[in-house]
């Protein structure tokens, strides 16, 4: 994932997007998932509205951040813009909203097939918790996965340098 801090020797700054409560935009469509059952379609495609905003505005910032070093380049703004825009997307909206999607649609299935007689809302409520308790559990695991696969396909072909990378986070 491209740009956290630019390395250029200053003092490390707070990242808005990754060290501030501002980060947890990005897990609203999955609670938008875990809530599905329980709210219209409307709800939940608001909430990978705003996972998506906040992902193009995390996308934007490190392609400013990488800007501001005096060595780089246009492509390599470029690169660093796409490689947080492919990250983001992959590990902050695609994959977790997935699945949690997948938990929640297994549990309430899951729960109709074992406890029949249990109420249709009871059921939901349970799935939404379900779905809810799963989000901190899948986070790391993900970003892990999302880095791996990056690292192993489209990083290789940007031009990004370590050294000119901001710092993960």
């Amino acid at each position: 994932m491209a740009a956290d801090q630019v390395s250029n020797g200053a003092a490390a700054e707070v990242d808005i997007y990754r060290d501030t409560p501002v980060r947890l935009l990005g897990y609203a469509n999955e609670v938008g998932e875990a809530f599905r059952s329980l709210t219209s379609v409307w709800f939940v495609r608001a909430t990978y509205g705003v996972a998506s905003v906040y992902v193009l505005a995390d996308t934007r910032d490190k392609a400013v951040k990488m800007q501001q070093v005096p060595s780089a380049s246009t492509k390599a703004v470029t690169h660093a813009a796409v490689d947080t825009l492919v990250w983001q997307a992959l590990a902050s909206v695609m994959v977790p909203g997935l699945t949690i999607n997948r938990v929640c649609a297994l549990s309430l299935f899951t729960l109709a097939r074992v406890a029949p007689k249990l109420p249709l809302n009871t059921r939901k409520w349970a799935t939404t918790f379900l779905g809810l308790s799963t989000i901190p559990f899948i986070v790391h695991p993900i970003d892990t996965l999302v880095h791996f696969c990056m690292d192993k396909t489209i990083r290789p072909y940007l031009d990004l340098k370590q050294a000119d990378l901001p710092k993960e986070a």
